[in-house]
């Protein structure tokens, strides 16, 4: 669901809801403008540029411009879960052949890599080689995305063909992930698969002008773009500022036009009281959920009566009203995104540890399980990520949910950077803020991240029985199949052996200068992030 409007829609929102449609400047249609340069403010720190390992939008958002996917979601309908088009393919996207286990892409011509270096077929198989089947100790985020996948091969300079092991709705779904960006087999082979941490090169809208670590990232237009009259901006500027103060103050002063990732409710209500129409606001429901990830190597939390005892101490229903007040998250749900045929109903949420509406029998429940652990007075180190929405905020409420089960928790805030070295390489923490945080809504690629075998699942553990509900899962040929293992799947995830803690789901809320044409707000802040189609009418 989006919504878009501006100051003269302010009070629906506030007084409880606004109906679907445009009101004020964002309906309005204009003749498209073009040159200009677009500032825009990211809330956090760089890792590194290489979105195959990255799941942050911190790199999603500088660096996304400057490449370009094998296909992507329809920029003009993001909301979608099934619109879907070529981007460095012709034609529409391939329906599959061979009883769906055979896709086979047929390449655009003409396009250049940034260095001049000509794309073809073989760019794309050495770069879902690299995604699907990395050598060993290079990470990949989505490899589990790709579990269907037996072979990618091209048969000819401008032909790829993806070859199934089995037919999967969920294959071209995962295609269309805005991470799988092209890079050049030339870099690859002569760079190794490090280079694109610290380097850039591919067919983007824009090209690489600067990056100034702590500062910004800038591109400009390349004039090469293969697609005619794009992009309509010259260029644009993406502003570090991890602070949500700083990039507000930016937005109003006007040194910034939009924050793509998304503002908690004051925020949206304060820009558009100061600048009136001036600001235009798109929301929409956010396929991104905060997590508590537990480091199962560190004892006591290799004991699952630990791990169910502080997922039954959250009051995820107070929580919920609370905290969509002040905080980028709204939904209680489960380990699907909300309202999705294959999302749990209250009546399912409630039957696992930890949604039940009685708070006070779920945190008694807690208490015995650490004093029959040996634990009831357990203390925990909880890392979080130096970023207040959300994490800071739904951290501070997850560890007061803590103390009332007599958990000591001391939250250990970190920049991203030091952050994700703890929780993906040194893992030193006992539980960790993470999120499954998600682009195109495709449940059954999704929920991966719940399998200790995932290169994206932290918590450092095994279960073979959760692996084997997800094989079913992933080959089960109809919703009502998908429904009764994603029910069976998630109960053990999250609830039998907690291995990791559902918080909220989160609620997209983009509040932006209205001369920012062109872009429409997704279910995610990682879509629609190429920027070719903005243009300023200013």
């Amino acid at each position: 669901m989006r919504k878009i409007y501006s100051k003269l829609a302010l009070s629906l929102v506030v007084g409880g809801g606004l109906a679907l449609g445009a009101v004020g400047t964002a309906s309005t249609a204009h003749a498209v403008k073009t040159g200009g340069t677009l500032n825009f403010v990211v809330g956090s720190t760089i890792t590194t540029s290489d979105l195959h390992r990255e799941t942050t939008f911190g790199v999603v958002h500088p660096f996304r411009p400057f490449y370009s996917l094998l296909i992507k979601v329809n920029p003009e309908n993001p909301s979608s879960p099934t619109d879907f088009i070529c981007d460095l393919c012709e034609g529409s996207v391939p329906k599959g052949t061979d009883g769906f286990k055979n896709y086979t892409f047929t390449i655009r011509k003409g396009v250049k890599f940034h260095d001049g270096t000509p794309l073809t077929a073989h760019d794309i198989v050495a770069t879902y080689n690299k995604i699907i089947f990395p050598p060993k100790d290079v990470p990949s985020a989505r490899k589990s995305f790709f579990k269907m996948v037996d072979t990618i091969t091209a048969p000819d300079d401008f032909t790829v063909v993806f070859k199934l092991k089995f037919p999967s709705g969920s294959f071209i779904p995962a295609v269309a992930t805005p991470f799988n960006i092209i890079y050049s087999k030339k870099d690859l082979d002569t760079y190794g698969y490090e280079w694109h941490t610290k380097n850039i090169n591919g067919t983007g809208a824009f090209k690489l002008a600067e990056i100034q670590p702590g500062s910004h990232v800038s591109g400009v237009k390349n004039p090469d773009y293969f697609v005619k009259g794009r992009p309509y901006l010259d260029g644009f500027k993406s502003i570090i500022a991890p602070k949500m103060a700083v990039r507000l103050n930016a937005i109003r002063g006007d040194r910034a036009a939009i924050e793509f990732r998304g503002f908690p409710p004051k925020a949206r209500d304060d820009l558009v009281a100061a600048l009136g129409d001036k600001i235009t606001v798109q929301e929409s429901d956010w396929n991104c959920v905060l997590l508590n990830t537990i480091n199962h190597k560190k004892k006591p939390f290799d004991d699952a009566r630990v791990r169910r005892a502080l997922t039954l101490a959250m009051d995820r229903w107070a929580g919920s009203k609370y905290l969509s007040k002040i905080a980028i998250v709204k939904t209680v749900g489960g380990v699907v995104f909300p309202n999705h045929p294959l999302a749990a109903t209250k009546a399912e949420l409630v039957k696992l540890a930890g949604y039940s509406e009685d708070i006070k029998a779920s945190q008694t429940e807690a208490m015995r399980l650490l004093k029959e652990a040996g634990v009831p007075n357990l203390k925990i180190d909880f890392l979080n990520r130096g970023v207040d929405q959300p994490y800071k905020v739904v951290g501070t409420w997850a560890i007061d949910q803590y103390k009332k089960i007599g958990v000591n928790a001391v939250q250990k805030v970190q920049p991203s950077s030091v952050f994700y070295d703890s929780l993906r390489k040194k893992h030193d923490f006992d539980v960790s803020a993470d999120f499954n945080c998600q682009s195109v809504i495709n449940p059954i690629a999704d929920v991966t991240k719940f399998l200790g075998s995932s290169g994206n699942n932290y918590g450092q553990y095994e279960d073979q029985p959760l692996e084997d509900i997800y094989n079913k899962l992933a080959v089960a040929a109809t919703e009502k199949e998908q429904r009764v293992l994603m029910r069976e799947y998630e109960t053990r995830a999250i609830s039998d052996q907690a291995h990791l803690g559902v918080t909220l789901w989160w609620y997209k809320i983009n509040a932006y200068r209205s001369y920012v044409k062109g872009w429409k707000i997704a279910p995610s802040h990682y879509l629609n992030q190429a920027l070719d189609n903005i243009w300023l009418d200013q």
